[in-house]
């Protein structure tokens, strides 16, 4: 299972903007994405990681559905 930013309802979001204001700390709300990751030959592993270095992101290789 991989994790992304959660879409937030209007309610939700001011609901974690409440709690982030009484902690005094931002806080992120993650869901869960249906994702199987893929391994990958050393060559392929290499340019997925320089291009990750390149763009500054993180990258992940999964198998199509």
């Amino acid at each position: 299972m991989l994790y992304s930013l959660a879409h937030l309802e209007p309610k939700t979001l001011r609901t974690i903007q409440k709690l982030e204001k009484e902690i005094g700390s931002p806080v992120l709300a993650l869901e869960g994405v249906d994702a199987r990751t893929v391994a990958l030959p050393d060559e392929y592993l290499t340019k997925l990681q320089d291009l990750e270095a390149q763009l500054g992101v993180v990258l992940v290789a999964v198998k199509p559905h």
